[in-house]
């Protein structure tokens, strides 16, 4: 197997380094609101983390990679009522498609249950968007590895499935950006575009938890969480990890849970902390009233 994501890293450095240029040559035009930065900014600790971040994840993905291809290979081999020839077109669609749409439902978990969001918010945790914050990925996908099994069961090649979902990371790249406004009205309705996308990025309350959608936006409309761009996001997590450490960008979460749980005294609340929401807390008891007061 070849990595196509492997060929589009010259093309992702390339352009990433005209959106930096240009970001300098702008920044003395381009004013900030006092509590983000700038339209299109860089910040070069920010950017140079987001990009060393991007660097290990072609190692560590290829590495999850490999797992899934023998168990892929398995399933295809031995539990698949049928194979699918990859010289069909509609084998492709099937691929993308269901790559696409699995995609949807693991993102939407990712920000729904904390244990699966400790793996995606390091992707989150920049207040730029750029280019370079494409780069920023996660290093555990094991979430995805396993939202993948469908494909091999329904007969899709291993092999085209993650050459599918390389398919996806590269279209993401592009739609990292501030530079590129609304685009036309059919295209915005069919595919994820930098719009959307800033509003998945957002930690405004209007945009918490909208736009999952990878290449394609139309699950967003399917099942209630597109959100259209009504104002510029802030972006970035909404208790904000400040560090440049990659390390500790990609394990912050990881701690955190093993904090809460360390603290809980109950079962439920331990469970709570790893499978309920980002933020959930326990419920209060209520304090008994106290004689001569109310």
């Amino acid at each position: 197997m070849r990595e196509p994501v492997l060929f589009a890293i010259p093309f992702f450095l390339l352009l990433l380094t005209i959106e930096w240029a240009a970001a300098r040559k702008l920044e003395r035009l381009t004013g900030a609101d006092g509590d983000s930065p700038a339209t299109g900014a860089y910040l070069t600790r920010d950017a140079w983390a987001s990009i060393s971040m991007g660097l290990v994840s072609v190692a560590t993905m290829g590495a999850w990679k490999f797992l899934a291809l023998l168990g892929y290979a398995a399933l295809y081999a031995y539990v698949a009522p049928w194979h699918l020839s990859p010289s069909q077109w509609y084998t492709w669609v099937i691929a993308i498609v269901g790559v696409d749409v699995l995609y949807y439902a693991y993102h939407r978990i990712a920000h729904r249950v904390r244990l699966i969001w400790a793996t995606h918010q390091a992707h989150h945790s920049s207040r730029y968007f750029n280019f370079a914050t494409a780069l920023r990925q996660k290093w555990n996908n094991s979430g995805e590895i396993i939202m993948w099994i469908p494909l091999p069961l329904l007969g899709v090649p291993p092999w085209m499935v993650f050459t599918s979902f390389s398919i996806s990371l590269i279209y993401q790249f592009w739609i990292h950006t501030e530079r590129i406004g609304r685009l036309p009205r059919a295209f915005e309705f069919v595919f994820n575009t930098p719009s959307h996308h800033r509003v998945h990025h957002g930690m405004d309350p209007e945009y918490l938890d909208k736009n999952y959608g990878g290449i394609l936006i139309v699950w967003d409309r399917l099942f209630g969480t597109f959100q259209p761009e009504l104002f510029r996001p802030h972006y970035g997590l909404t208790k904000p990890v400040t560090t440049f450490n990659i390390w500790k960008l990609e394990t912050y979460e990881y701690v955190a849970i093993a904090r809460d749980v360390r603290s809980a005294s109950r079962w439920r609340d331990r469970l709570g902390y790893v499978f309920g929401p980002p933020g959930w807390q326990p419920a209060r008891t209520p304090q008994p009233a106290v004689a001569g007061q109310g």
